[in-house]
């Protein structure tokens, strides 16, 4: 008599032959190997694909190729590498789900905790969209829309459909997104400065770190701010970044002379003992709103300040 198959295996186990549906059509092959098979090595996903065991619709493919609602994928038994458990991912998702903002078929918004990297990598064991995707093991289809520093909280977008993602980015690249933080700065900042012009760039450290300054051979970085509360030895202001470039608020604030508080990066000492003075305990920096329209509607998503941030205010600076 024939053996009878084992139906308990995970299909990282075994050969997987995977329909694609539509709100996965347009995401590239690789992209789209590396989140179904979360923890498989990136060397064995494109071997995979060179391989030819990797294939659309029974013909062999490239790492690049765009998959299409009904393609039909193959996927060979793919091996997960062996890691630790990631610590604290329940505790996050508790937080989480009472960070939720926004949840419809096509799309989440999160307000994110300070303290939570958006996704896992060197020395961090779990990051949001991890969390998220335990959390939504049903869905197809997460991915992060734009990231947020480890320790800036606030509006984050999850998208649950790759062509929500592609309307989201488009945005993201003609300005069509209307994005405004919040960020306490030390001393007074000026009326008069509406916005910093600066261009960044990109360098490390001797220790490898890697930072961001203002720089003519940079790219170009602009942010308007406006004050929303003065205070007696900070100043509370409104940044609305009309690029996005990597730590483009903190360092625009740090150029100007008004480095935001609790930023240990780029604030310098001067801001480093004001902030333990006033009891700040992490970077003042918060993803407030986040304006935006879809087929479905205008959204105009909003996240008040956490408590930690709000006490500080309320401590009559």
């Amino acid at each position: 008599m024939p053996q009878k198959k084992d139906n308990k295996t995970t299909p990282a186990a075994r050969v997987e032959l995977l329909e694609i549906a539509p709100e996965e059509a347009g995401q590239r092959l690789d992209n789209f190997l590396k989140r179904v098979r979360p923890g498989v090595p990136k060397t064995r996903i494109y071997r995979a694909i060179r391989k030819g065991e990797v294939r659309i619709n029974r013909s062999r493919c490239k790492p690049d190729a765009r998959l299409m609602a009904g393609d039909l994928l193959r996927i060979p038994p793919l091996q997960a590498a062996e890691r630790a458990p990631a610590t604290g991912a329940s505790q996050w998702q508790e937080r989480l789900r009472r960070a939720i903002l926004l949840e419809e078929q096509s799309l989440l918004a999160i307000n994110k905790p300070s303290g939570l990297a958006v996704h896992g990598g060197s020395g961090v064991s779990v990051g949001l969209i991890e969390t998220l995707r335990s959390m939504y093991a049903n869905d197809r289809y997460l991915e992060l829309v734009h990231r947020l520093d480890r320790d800036t909280s606030g509006v984050i977008l999850v998208a649950r459909r790759a062509a929500t993602l592609r309307t989201l980015h488009e945005m993201l690249r003609t300005d069509g997104m209307d994005k405004r933080y919040l960020c306490l700065v030390s001393g007074r900042w000026p009326a008069h400065l509406k916005q910093v012009d600066a261009p960044l760039e990109k360098f490390s450290l001797a220790s490898g770190e890697r930072r961001v300054k203002v720089s003519a051979s940079g790219r170009r970085a602009l942010t308007q701010f406006r004050v929303v509360q003065r205070l007696a030895r900070a100043t509370l202001v409104e940044a609305k970044p009309v690029t996005g470039r990597t730590h483009q608020i903190r360092v625009h604030c740090q150029h100007a002379g008004f480095p935001i508080l609790g930023d240990v990066k780029y604030a310098g000492d001067a801001a480093d003992e004001l902030t333990g003075q006033l009891g700040v305990k992490r970077l003042f920096l918060h993803a407030h709103q986040l304006n935006f329209t879809l087929d479905t509607g205008p959204y105009e998503l909003v996240a008040p300040l956490p408590d930690d941030l709000q006490a500080v205010l309320n401590g009559g600076i």
